[in-house]
């Protein structure tokens, strides 16, 4: 069956609702507003005038553009009105008997070539469909807040849903601005499926007392370029959002080690510290800004310096290194072993100073490591060994603040913050690809645009290199025998057919 949509409602008329009718009002599709509050429509309705009276104010469109939008807005007085729509979507509560009946009761009133959609980011497709006459017709459409603004949305397909309408809500999505993202029925689907590795790996690092929250924000937002750090991110949605999320997935994939939650989260839920919307969270906002954040530290030009062994997993990183040294005047001991009274500076991936000054044959007290995963052109992320002697730690900070960019120094971490983080990122987005949840590029989209990463998960393993990740997972595991950090078969197999991890194999 072909279906054209040129008509459509929503059932729901709350911010998420409303900003799903704007989007398909502008895009000049009639869009029927529906909501069991009694005047809640007609209030939608109005504040929609509003929106787009502003949005002539600031040149963003035309009356004319405005006019039409509001044209074709029309408010349905009962759910019979909606009988002759092309698609329905519902954007209700997330309770699952709750829209189980809806549909049942919207399929007694409407054509049997009507679409009937879900709004849900949480529930499963197949099971909204199930009590169903025609469970085909059922399909997820999954935008996010705010909808004008957040140009991304999930098409999800039930295990019944008839493929020509998945073909027909991508023309649509398209029509109204949005680039649209297929995926199986699953838990989270793709952008909050995705999602679960930043901020929980980076609560890992903080309950393991690597270095304090503003620490790790500013590693991953200043040296790595997240938008925002993962406590800052964290306190913008409120915890009261993430924590649930938290523990809907990891209980929906029966337990799985990758998505386990903190109990920190919970605590500060328990206290009511949600966030910005209680002004105190993971930090305070009582002045409508953040405070808390502690500034990074800086050490001045000593009088004099160590000369520097440099040691690298990777050919690059040490010429990187032994560059900037000598750019700043520091001496490199160049010797095959380092002398006696140098510093030990080791780019490792995936393991802990003490691990790799083992490894390497030097003396862990004049051993410092640095990450150079996300290079040194901005910030660089420095860790000493449990017995690095003060004045090597302090020698070590110091040449790296020399040229004026910011160090964080963290305590012992199998795999520094970023590398961690980052690498748990990468292998989710493939452990999807490999589950077939959605292709490589939707999920590379889906996060660029969802969760606003500079990179989809699968593009940057290869923008940072597929074989560093895969090593510091293989350390990782190796050292902790942690289950969350084993390898994604999609990354293990590109990696040793020396593969990009955006390769597919279309049969």
């Amino acid at each position: 069956m072909t279906y054209d949509i040129k008509s459509m409602a929503v059932i729901g008329v709350g911010i998420m609702g409303s900003g799903i009718a704007q989007i398909a009002a502008q895009s000049g599709h009639t869009t029927y507003l529906y909501d069991a509050k009694a005047g809640a429509a007609e209030q939608a309705k109005e504040k929609l005038a509003a929106t787009f009276q502003k949005l002539v104010d600031k040149n963003k469109i035309t009356a004319e553009q405005a006019a039409s939008a509001n044209s074709h807005l029309i408010v349905a007085q009962q759910i019979e009105d909606l009988k002759d729509c092309d698609l329905i979507v519902e954007a209700i509560v997330e309770r699952l008997d709750i829209k189980q009946s809806l549909m049942q009761q919207l399929e007694e009133v409407v054509s049997e070539n009507t679409i009937l959609a879900s709004n849900t980011s949480s529930l499963s497709i197949t099971a909204i469909a199930a009590n169903c006459k025609k469970p085909e017709r059922v399909v997820g459409y999954h935008f996010f807040n705010p909808v004008p603004l957040m140009k991304v949305v999930e098409v999800i397909r039930g295990l019944k849903t008839d493929p020509s309408i998945i073909d027909a809500l991508d023309k649509l999505s398209r029509a109204m601005g949005h680039r649209p993202v297929v995926a199986k029925d699953t838990p989270g689907f793709i952008i909050n499926h995705a999602g679960r590795a930043y901020g929980t790996e980076a609560l890992k690092i903080l309950n393991e007392n690597v270095c304090d929250i503003s620490e790790i924000d500013r590693i991953l937002r200043d040296g790595v370029g997240f938008r925002m750090g993962p406590f800052e991110l964290l306190d913008l949605t409120g915890l009261d959002v993430s924590h649930p999320v938290m523990e809907s997935i990891y209980h929906q994939y029966y337990e799985e080690a990758r998505y386990k939650p903190s109990p920190l989260t919970k605590q500060l839920l328990d206290a009511k510290q949600l966030g910005r919307k209680t002004n105190q969270g993971f930090y305070n906002y009582e002045t409508d800004s953040k405070t808390g954040e502690e500034p990074a530290k800086f050490v001045e030009r000593l009088e004099q310096y160590p000369k520097v062994w440099v040691a690298a997993d990777f050919s690059e990183d040490k010429t990187q290194l032994e560059d900037y040294l000598t750019q700043q005047n520091i001496t490199l001991d160049t010797n095959p072993e380092p002398q006696s009274d140098s510093l030990c500076l080791l780019a490792c991936y995936g393991e802990d100073t003490t691990q790799a000054a083992i490894r390497l044959g030097v003396n862990p007290e004049r051993a410092v490591a640095i990450d150079m995963l996300y290079g040194i052109a901005k910030h660089r992320t420095l860790m000493p060994s449990l017995v690095t002697k003060a004045d090597y730690h302090q020698a070590a900070h110091s040449i790296f603040n020399l040229d004026g960019n910011m160090v964080s120094m963290i305590a012992e971490s199998i795999g520094f913050v970023a590398q961690r983080v980052l690498s748990m990122v990468i292998n989710l987005g493939c452990d999807i690809a490999q589950q077939n949840v959605a292709t490589v590029d939707d999920i590379n989209a889906a996060v660029r645009l969802g969760l606003g990463y500079p990179f989809g998960p699968i593009e940057w393993g290869d923008q940072i290199g597929s074989e560093k990740i895969l090593l510091i997972l293989n350390r990782i595991s190796n050292l902790t025998h942690d289950p969350r950090y084993r390898p994604s078969p999609w990354l293990q197999r590109r990696v040793a057919l020396n593969l990009p991890l955006t390769f597919t194999n279309e049969f």
